[in-house]
């Protein structure tokens, strides 16, 4: 097997794309540990949604989930690695808006933050569920049928794991969008490191549900959002590998388009949507 390296030059250092690898594979986010306290773990995630929305970050690619939810014939949204449910109900908004179409969305998560989902379907009446028991992105029970979303959440999953979500998908019959956020620079970083603990002391009092224990952890939970929000920006796909692993996995009979949608303050959203060439009944 014929095996290429690609080196580049930074400052007199020669490094290479198998060494970059290895760095990236083993690199961790503390949100992912199972032995990660849940209750630094939520105020983490509600925390990251409380700055998605302020800044309405995903809404350049609500085309890109109209579009996935024509194509499919659905209007139910089943949102996989929800977090803290992120910009969901804002991103619900957003769809309704630009659809005149009335959605439905069904929260989920492999450590499922309950107070916050309860917080988020009683902002929107009801509108959003959400599953209170851990479901796998990669084993996503064949109750929740609908258009599958993960917003900020792809880039934690190896490139293998991440083939298993897509053939989850794909052996369901269901249309499914990637949304991950960030520039893959180190701009991104130093922004992270500068900006992010500045914002977590700001916004604090802000956050809904509000929690005592965001007060006792105050100064755990930046350096924890902090780290692993250096850790994303290295962990990021580019929309070419995206593409790549899509196609690995079915590149007949299913839809794939990828690439980058730029939000505010310059941030790149990168996508990946997928669908079946072939529309349900009833289209």
């Amino acid at each position: 097997m014929l095996k290429t390296v690609i080196t580049f030059k930074f400052r007199g250092i020669t490094i290479n794309n198998c060494a970059t690898m290895k760095i990236k594979d083993r690199l961790f986010e503390f949100e992912d540990l199972a032995w990660f306290p849940d209750t630094i773990r939520e105020n983490m995630t509600d925390y990251l949604r409380y700055l998605i929305t302020t800044l309405n970050f995903y809404k350049p690619i609500i085309p890109l989930i109209i579009e996935g939810l024509k194509q499919t014939n659905s209007d139910q949204i089943i949102d996989l690695c929800s977090g803290g449910g992120g910009a969901i109900a804002q991103i619900q908004t957003n769809i309704e808006l630009q659809s005149d179409t009335e959605i439905k969305i069904t929260l989920t998560d492999k450590f499922p933050n309950k107070n916050a989902f309860e917080f988020i379907s009683s902002k929107t009446q009801g509108r959003n569920s959400f599953s209170d028991t851990s479901v796998d992105a990669s084993d996503v029970p064949a109750t929740l049928n609908g258009f599958r979303t993960i917003f900020s959440g792809f880039h934690h999953f190896e490139n293998d794991f991440a083939k298993k979500v897509l053939k989850d998908a794909v052996d369901a019959k269901c249309g499914i969008g990637i949304f991950d956020g960030g520039n893959k620079n180190i701009f991104a970083v130093l922004g992270i490191l500068i900006f992010h603990p500045i914002l977590f002391f700001l916004f604090t009092p802000f956050f809904k549900p509000f929690r005592f224990s965001r007060l006792l952890f105050t100064y755990i939970i930046p350096f924890c959002t902090v780290w692993d929000g250096i850790v994303s920006i290295i962990r990021l796909y580019k929309p070419n590998e995206l593409l790549k692993i899509a196609h690995e996995v079915d590149s007949e009979n299913y839809f794939w388009k990828t690439g980058k949608k730029r939000s505010n303050f310059g941030l790149n959203v990168t996508y990946l949507i997928g669908y079946p060439l072939t529309k349900p009944k009833g289209q």
